[in-house]
């Protein structure tokens, strides 16, 4: 204790301010145990890593569930109407009429006549079920979920009669490219005195894109929205009107008037009633495995305690020699408090800085994993082509508010163990 010696507390009886020099000393001194004592320094190390690993893995989990589902909502809203508006009971002819009329609503951005089916594509080589979007040239280019994400050809000839779009892994299972021809079949096809027989009909590949989301980029395809009335024999018709606006997530506050715009025949169906289920399970995951992995930091932060019980129990002797040299007791504790906080910090800030470094580099590592394993994600189970991530900021600080809390509370049960001790117990048998 030469070293506590040279820089003497003061007296118990003295009025003293917490954290003094002497207890930092002590402090950062019993993180680096002497020799013969290093099975302790040994447990600090795991439980700094177990804290670490914790604290990494909430950050990581996290943000990468928060770029699947933000990634996922602006595909959606990129590709889908915020706002699909029909008409039951009758023929939907006058989308023209209540197309202008919905556009004079404030916020209102686009409104898309669509005509939408079901079909069988078929090549030379395969055939595959996917859905066909009727919609004008105009407003397939202002979609830059699609136009912009052309990776073969482009759109100039989607006005021709025969022009059609479609994705890359539908293209890729048909083995077509731009310029061939696909069939098309349909069973809405032409009425007769012995039923409806279906309607086959060939067109030409003009562009083919990628929009990053599996089912997207295997199972849509477009067509102008003239050849889409005759091929469903809806001529002068629509399926619906699909509404954009400007701010989607307040939809609620939109959706009135629009309704009232488009008259009393109309029906209404938002963006978020359409997904609510899959949102509401994300968020339920989400929060399940937030509660998950924060056990990993919990055990973590509990093996600070007994760490510190071992260190306590190791320097008996050392706390017997402070307390007679006029150390109060919650100097005693405020030493153990230091080095055992001291851990959870380190152990949390190398846990932030190891999981914004993979949060910031996800896909590169999720590549190098693949081709390290030789084992890939097939886009089908994975939905996105991509791994995506996005640190949420007041999140982050929330997981490190957390871990350090954890670990401030995990060392006062210890502190308090040693200030309790009796120095005259402890010196007896010294």
């Amino acid at each position: 204790m030469t070293d506590a010696a040279m820089e003497q507390p003061p007296q118990s009886g003295n009025k003293t301010l917490p954290f003094l020099g002497f207890e930092r000393m002590i402090s950062f001194r019993y993180l680096r145990p002497p020799k013969g004592e290093g099975f302790i320094s040994v447990i600090a190390i795991l439980t700094l890593l177990g804290i670490a690993l914790g604290v990494t893995a909430l950050i990581v989990v996290l943000s990468v569930m928060n770029g699947f589902r933000d990634t996922l909502y602006k595909n959606i809203l990129d590709m889908n109407g915020h706002v699909i508006v029909q008409q039951f009971g009758k023929p939907f002819k006058n989308y023209d009429e209540v197309a202008d009329k919905i556009k004079l609503v404030p916020t209102v951005k686009e409104v898309i006549p669509v005509i939408d089916g079901q079909v069988m594509v078929t090549s030379k080589y395969q055939e595959y079920f996917a859905n066909v979007r009727g919609i004008r040239s105009e407003d397939i280019n202002a979609l830059a979920s699609v136009s912009g994400k052309i990776v073969y050809g482009n759109l100039d000839n989607f006005s021709d009669k025969n022009g059609i779009v479609l994705g890359i892994r539908l293209a890729n299972i048909l083995g077509v490219r731009v310029g061939d021809k696909i069939n098309i079949v349909t069973l809405r096809g032409a009425k007769t005195p012995f039923g409806t027989t279906p309607r086959v009909k060939a067109y030409t590949i003009s562009a083919i894109f990628e929009i990053g989301i599996y089912e997207y980029d295997l199972k849509v395809l477009f067509m102008p929205l003239i050849q889409a009335q005759k091929f469903f024999s809806q001529k002068g018709e629509v399926t619906a009107l699909e509404v954009m606006v400007t701010k989607p997530k307040e939809i609620e506050k939109i959706e009135p008037a629009i309704a009232a715009a488009a008259g009393e025949n109309a029906n209404l169906t938002s963006w978020k009633q359409r997904n609510a289920k899959l949102f509401d399970v994300l968020q339920v995951e989400r929060n399940m495995m937030f509660i998950i992995v924060s056990l990993v930091v919990f055990v973590a932060a509990l093996n600070i305690i007994s760490s510190m019980v071992m260190l306590v129990k190791v320097k008996t002797k050392d706390i017997a020699v402070l307390r007679t040299m006029g150390a109060s007791r919650g100097s005693v504790m405020r030493i153990f408090i230091t080095t055992g906080s001291f851990i959870g910090v380190c152990g949390t800030l190398l846990g932030l800085i190891l999981g914004l470094t993979i949060c910031f580099n996800i896909e590169s590592i999720q590549q190098f994993i693949g081709w390290v394993t030789g084992v890939r994600i097939d886009p089908e189970i994975q939905i996105l082509s991509k791994l995506p991530a996005k640190v949420d900021a007041i999140e982050t600080i929330v997981i490190v508010t957390v871990a350090l809390i954890l670990s401030f509370l995990a060392t006062i049960y210890p502190a308090w163990r040693a200030a309790s001790l009796d120095p005259v117990e402890a010196l007896r048998y010294e």
